[in-house]
């Protein structure tokens, strides 16, 4: 009679080839359709995660980190030329001193990472952040600076990171700038269309979304994308980032997929 640890050894091991056979099956599924072409994400949960299986706030953030790494590999095998994540928002840095703190530090040694990582080189991924830069402590500056100016020449694929953002200052921004124009006589009023206000914002240079996921269960965008997101496909999950997993981000696609895009007609 078998032991019951050996019975489940035995269960773990039906259970992760089932999974990884299902896993290769939808991948292989999506990689026969149309990939979207942009998917911006707003990564969610990493402090409940942390809470529920008794780690640190700090670990959650690593393994939120960390998964990033995973989605960056996940998004060149389906053919996602464009990733955008939500970060950091101006209304984070309302959490306690010392976790902010620490967001910073993994905010520097990320960026410092991200531009030795032979990856980002091989599949010439530029690295840029979206984002009020000027208010972040100067050792983040500095190592986003680092990052984006070693990949500042690559164009075949694009990670930004949406850090001290908020949707709503994005367009007030582009607001004032366009209003300096008018004054200094540099446009006119009547020019002012969306193709001139979407050059205005930090995406200037950027397809809209195609694909907006959120992940945590909660269904809003908070303040994130305001302008860009107008016709992009809205795609919620029920999972926090750090235990989100290649077949969730592949059930996302699979059902942007499955959708038909209007644009409004």
């Amino acid at each position: 009679m078998k032991s019951p640890k050996v019975t489940s050894d035995i269960s773990k091991v039906i259970s992760d080839t089932a999974y990884l056979a299902y896993e290769r099956r939808l991948l292989k599924e999506v990689q026969h359709g149309k990939a979207p072409e942009h998917i911006a994400i707003i990564m969610d949960g990493n402090r409940r995660f942390a809470k529920e299986i008794g780690l640190e706030v700090t670990d959650g953030h690593l393994k939120g980190r960390n998964k990033l790494e995973e989605l960056l590999n996940w998004g060149l095998q389906v053919g996602t030329r464009i990733l955008t994540v939500y970060a950091f928002s101006t209304e984070n840095r309302r959490r306690t001193d010392e976790e902010v703190e620490e967001l910073m530090n993994l905010f520097e040694e990320s960026f410092y990472k991200a531009a030795d990582d032979k990856r980002v080189h091989k599949n010439q991924i530029a690295i840029r952040v979206l984002g009020q830069t000027s208010i972040l402590p100067e050792k983040v500056q500095k190592a986003i600076a680092h990052a984006e100016e070693r990949t500042k020449n690559y164009d075949r694929y694009k990670l930004n990171l949406a850090i001290a953002y908020g949707g709503r200052e994005e367009i007030l921004q582009a607001i004032k700038e366009i209003s300096e124009r008018v004054k200094k006589g540099e446009l006119e009023v009547e020019d002012i269309d969306e193709n001139i206000f979407s050059k205005f914002l930090y995406t200037a240079e950027l397809p809209d979304p195609d694909l907006i996921l959120r992940t945590s269960g909660e269904i809003r965008v908070s303040n994130f994308l305001l302008w860009q997101l107008a016709y992009s496909e809205l795609y919620f999950v029920d999972v926090y980032w750090p235990g989100f997993r290649k077949i969730d981000f592949l059930r996302a696609i699979r059902s942007y997929q499955q959708r038909s895009r209007r644009y409004g007609e």
